[in-house]
């Protein structure tokens, strides 16, 4: 029994040694710099094909709850949810719960300060804390999926405190 309990610490060692080595240079930077450099095309787009994030759910599905938010925002380098967004998420977990077979995804999204890694972590966090207050509210976790894309689609091109506002976000996509 001692040795499956050695053989079982070994490996659980050996796997967190292996995770944390990381061939990633944080310090270098991306190879594609900011978008909002780039010009934009005749289709609206930038020259890297990356096209805005439309926030006002005209082409979301018709599910959820009508009339409310899909979009909880965040203060610079903070994932913690605002008490202001709270009768939002709310009105999510009682449509959610309501509704045994929706499932939502929860996209979290940073501006374009800071390296991709830190901001892919950043993005994950915020969407983690989106989903926290809906499992708090009675949501099934099975039902919610949390997933970060930082910086990487902007909902609103600019290196002004007004766009950078607007990116930092969580989207809810009903699926």
């Amino acid at each position: 029994m001692l040795t499956i309990k050695r053989l079982s610490l070994a490996l659980a060692v050996t796997a967190l040694v292996a995770g944390c080595s990381s061939g990633v240079k944080l310090d270098d930077k991306p190879v594609d710099g900011s978008l909002s450099s780039q010009g934009a095309g005749a289709n609206g787009q930038g020259q890297s094909g990356v096209s805005g994030v439309d926030l006002t759910g005209s082409a979301a599905s018709k599910a959820g709850p009508q009339g409310v938010s899909r979009i909880v925002y965040f203060d610079f380098d903070s994932y913690s949810v605002k008490a202001d967004a709270q009768p939002q998420i709310e009105s999510h977990a009682k449509f959610i719960k309501a509704n045994p077979a929706a499932k939502v995804q929860l996209e979290g999204h940073t501006d374009e300060r800071g390296g991709r890694e830190y901001n892919l972590a950043l993005g994950q966090k915020r969407a983690e804390a989106v989903r926290r207050s809906l499992g708090l509210l009675g949501v099934n976790d099975s039902q919610v999926e949390a997933v970060s894309y930082g910086k990487e689609k902007p909902a609103v091109e600019g290196n002004n405190e007004s766009a950078f506002s607007q990116n930092r976000r969580v989207e809810i996509n009903y699926r």
